[in-house]
């Protein structure tokens, strides 16, 4: 199974980027994808999350109402749709994929709960 993240860079604040991860190895029709974010000297924290056996979407309090994540099922590939950036969104912002789905929403949330991870693409945001 692999993730290949794309579509990092530099904006400025305020300011709109799209990340891309294409999945290839395993179905895309079941399990949960997912976006975490790593900031230097911080902990990798969740940032959206869908379902794929539905259209569930679900994101953290810092970026609810500006980030959006969908999916293309024809090209295996999810994205993560960044709005309004703030310096703060600054960091390496990875996607994951989990093979199960049924679990509380707050345990998908956890880094842990994924079983594949893709490379990291960085996302620099200036004020």
């Amino acid at each position: 199974v692999q993730l290949q993240a794309s579509g990092g860079g530099t904006v400025q604040a305020g300011g709109s980027l799209r990340l891309s991860c294409e999945v290839s190895g395993r179905t895309f029709r079941s399990g949960v994808m997912g976006w975490f974010r790593q900031a230097p000297g911080k902990d990798r924290e969740f940032v959206a999350g869908t379902k794929l056996s539905g259209y569930s979407t679900f994101y953290s309090d810092p970026v609810k109402g500006r980030f959006i994540i969908s999916r293309d099922n024809a090209k295996n590939t999810v994205y993560l749709q960044m709005n309004s950036l703030k310096p703060e969104d600054t960091a390496v912002y990875y996607c994951a994929n989990s093979r199960r789905s049924d679990f509380p929403t707050g345990t998908l949330k956890v880094a842990s709960t994924y079983d594949y991870w893709g490379q990291g693409t960085q996302v620099t945001v200036s004020s």
